[in-house]
């Protein structure tokens, strides 16, 4: 085996050069791309039979990749957005390989021919107005956690954030004092943005705040966990879901949404849409990168469009038919 086809050396250059070093990647992004990669190492040395120090960059051909996605959708039930985001991170490598390995360039190039899937394009779920505020009212506000778990919910309904920007905030992200209160969220992609917050989640952030002991210029978590540690991405996602138990007793309609800390992104964003909010607004709040991203929402929105189709005249009711009086028109008309 020659070196230049040694897995390992390729693999250390990848991240500690390309990524680190030329794209400045986000831990994030390390963290997602090396999975995928670990993933694909493990696959292939169980079904080549190898140790994985041993494999080969000529292991992981274009059929063992294939083999791998298939496996991803088949047997551990990834969505197709989750196959492609394997596979992205799988292209990014293997572009660093045939730049840095001309010897490779074969290898890497049929990998990299693998086309991404088409997924299904799903309705954007939302929640109304009174569903939000009822999960909101959930958590039993006699108890500090209770108090930190409204507060958390009332940050994403009423910011946007994706939930690691929500778990993401210091105290010193935080415009509390002055007359336009405002948060500094760290998007995906090194993209921060600021974003307005209401009166009422000023005052369950200050009496959150107070009760922690932390002042605004401290560069500390605000939603923290038992262990006093960040708030994870599991823990918001339990805090959501138990809230959103709660308020199905009385918001039955609950029960057939699906409920995560993206709904409220979901929500807030179909809610500034039917308030007259333009799209270049709504995606300046929510950080997209592409307006078409944003553009979802008014996909979405039917009762938008119903209301389109009244303005328009456009109705179901069936006009009158045009009956010719004249006999040719008339034999015309009846064949």
């Amino acid at each position: 085996m020659s070196e230049h086809l040694l897995l390992a050396p390729l693999l250390e250059s990848y991240f500690r050069c390309r990524l680190t070093k030329q794209r400045n990647a986000t831990s994030a992004t390390l963290a997602s791309y090396r999975d995928a990669l670990r993933m694909l190492i493990l696959f292939a040395a169980a079904r080549l039979r190898k140790k994985p120090a041993a494999l080969a960059l000529e292991d992981l051909d274009r059929d063992l990749v294939l083999a791998f996605l298939d496996e991803l959708e088949e047997k551990r039930n990834n969505s197709i957005a989750t196959r492609n985001a394997r596979l992205a991170a799988i292209r990014s490598f293997f572009h660093h390989v045939a730049a840095a390995d001309p010897a490779s360039f074969g290898v890497a190039q049929r990998v990299l021919t693998i086309p991404t899937k088409r997924p299904h394009i799903e309705v954007t779920h939302h929640l109304t107005n009174a569903e939000v505020e009822a999960i909101i009212a959930a958590p039993d506000q006699t108890t500090p956690r209770g108090r930190r778990d409204r507060a958390f919910l009332l940050f994403l309904a009423r910011t946007g954030a994706r939930v690691s920007e929500a778990t993401g905030v210091n105290a010193n992200d935080l415009q509390l004092e002055r007359g336009r209160p405002q948060v500094l969220l760290h998007g995906k992609g090194r993209r921060d943005r600021v974003v307005p917050i209401p009166k009422d989640l000023v005052r369950s952030l200050t009496d959150l705040l107070s009760e922690r002991g932390l002042a605004n210029h401290e560069p500390r978590p605000i939603f923290v966990g038992v262990h006093n540690e960040r708030l994870t991405r599991f823990g918001a996602t339990h805090i959501v879901r138990r809230a959103a138990s709660q308020a199905g007793s009385t918001r039955p309609s609950l029960e057939s949404k699906p409920i995560s800390p993206h709904i409220f992104r979901h929500s807030l964003a179909m809610k500034l849409l039917r308030s007259g909010v333009d799209l270049l607004t709504i995606q300046a709040w929510l950080g997209h990168a592409q307006v078409a991203t944003t553009h979802r929402y008014a996909a979405a929105d039917v009762e938008m469009m119903r209301r389109g189709l009244e303005k328009a005249g456009v109705s179901g009711d069936r006009s009158a038919r045009f009956r010719p009086n004249d006999t040719i028109l008339q034999l015309l008309a009846n064949i």
